[in-house]
């Protein structure tokens, strides 16, 4: 089975064709035209999987119609009418407008606009008819920073187990892991990468961020498989989300300091202006929140936060001897 993001890719490149002409396209045609069918094998391969690919396509409620060119043809071809494709016109408030600019400029990158342009490149060099403002009107493409993105990405989808230096959050030092690679996908803003890591012997997820730019693929393609009913987007945001509340903290603030605390907590229910209280989920988390701001926060309860605090301020010390041990340790 092909990997999901080169199933979504085909799928793509599939509703580019048939949204960019008018004319119906044979599957004959479609096996010749657009980019992810090649890896048919033979006839039976190929009729299977043009047949979930109409499937999934009619599942999400693309209007794909199925006719014939003339009367002369005999045999069916399909197309997406575009009049039953294209929403109607929506009015969007300013802050909706802003929301859907940012979404759209999501998709933009050379690695995955590439598949769309070929689509349609392969269309016209094929003799169809392709219209270039439909074909314009769907673009997907990703925008990323991380170095990282493109060479995990392609290792993923190649089955391929990739090597890089990662560090486990930014203060910590870089070491070299090795993954199995299942895919890259997006969660809160941030890219991450999910696999198994055979250091680990574990499901790990890696921020992209925090991947070096050394990444690279060894052994075989195709050696690496996703195992059936994993959700990585599931396994991120339980990795990466914070999980409920779990308690509540108190911590004492130096008046007109530590604004980000104060906005964060919540009024002192013993009514000290000073006091913020604030969810306690992940001690470490949070421990780190406060240790950074020094001598203006205070954690006066649970014990276990303050000595969480206080290690991550000896561990700070350790590491800078310069800095003043009686100012790291209030």
């Amino acid at each position: 089975m092909p990997p999901p993001t080169a199933r979504a890719e085909r799928l793509v490149n599939l509703v580019l064709a048939l949204l960019s002409t008018r004319q119906f396209l044979t599957a004959e045609r479609i096996r010749t035209t657009v980019a992810g069918y090649e890896e048919a094998r033979t006839d039976e391969a190929f009729y299977r999987m043009f047949e979930r690919d109409k499937a999934e396509l009619r599942e999400l409620g693309v209007p794909l119609e199925t006719g014939k060119q003339s009367v002369f043809d005999t045999v069916d071809g399909y197309r997406i009418a575009r009049g039953d494709y294209e929403l109607a016109a929506i009015d969007l408030a300013p802050d909706e407008a802003t929301a859907v600019a940012l979404a759209a400029r999501l998709w933009d990158s050379p690695q995955l606009a590439g598949a769309a342009r070929t689509a349609v490149t392969k269309l016209r060099a094929a003799g169809v008819e392709v219209d270039p403002a439909a074909a314009s009107e769907v673009q997907p493409r990703v925008r990323t920073t991380e170095p990282a993105f493109a060479p995990l990405l392609a290792a993923a989808r190649a089955g391929r187990v990739v090597t890089f230096t990662h560090r486990s959050h930014p203060a910590a030092d870089p070491r070299t892991r090795t993954v199995e690679p299942w895919g890259v996908v997006s969660y809160r803003g941030r890219w991450y990468l999910v696999g198994h890591d055979r250091d680990r012997d574990d499901v790990r997820c890696f921020r992209l961020s925090r991947i070096a730019d050394d990444v690279t693929a060894v052994g075989s393609r195709g050696a690496v498989t996703r195992p059936e009913g994993v959700d990585l987007l599931d396994l991120v945001a339980r990795s990466a989300g914070p999980p409920p509340a779990t308690g509540t903290a108190r911590v004492r603030l130096v008046p007109g300091r530590a604004a980000g605390l104060r906005r964060a907590g919540r009024p002192d229910p013993q009514g000290d202006p000073d006091v913020v209280e604030l969810d306690l989920s992940r001690i470490e988390t949070l421990a780190r929140w406060i240790a950074g701001h020094g001598p203006d926060a205070l954690v006066l309860e649970p014990p276990e936060l303050r000595a969480a605090v206080i290690d991550t301020l000896r561990a700070a010390r350790d590491a800078d001897a310069g800095a003043p041990a009686a100012e790291l340790a209030r």
